[in-house]
């Protein structure tokens, strides 16, 4: 097993390539041991290189009443009257403080993610 630093976008390529061909190691092997210093090495370039923040906090919404199948009323315990959660969705309203509380505990969405463009 040689494992070097990943340094460029080539050393990834390289890095992924080898990946793919040890990916079925069986658990205990020296490719098995690779496999998993090599993961640790991709993610480590990937996050340093290719960071990915937390999504929009209205994205965020919408994909939770996605996931959930909820409609814009059913946001009114968390966000209050229809008006106002119309408002939320279509950006014209900030969050609260009070509103992000309650997204979070009763739709368990981050706090990173409803927080992410405060200010």
């Amino acid at each position: 097993m040689t494992i070097k630093p990943i340094h460029n976008d080539d050393d990834l390529r390289a890095a992924f390539r080898r990946l793919e061909a040890i990916f079925q190691a069986e658990a205990g092997t020296p490719e098995a041991d690779e496999m998993e210093v090599l993961v640790t090495l991709i993610e480590a370039y990937e996050n340093k290189h290719f960071p990915i923040g937390p999504p929009d906090p209205v994205e965020a919404i919408k994909f939770r009443m996605e996931q959930m199948g909820l409609a814009p009323r059913d946001l009114e315990p968390y966000i209050g009257p229809s008006g106002r959660v119309s408002e939320v969705l279509n950006r014209k309203r900030p969050l609260s403080l009070r509103m992000v509380k309650r997204l979070h505990d009763g739709l368990n969405i981050p706090y990173e993610s409803l927080l992410s463009r405060a200010a």
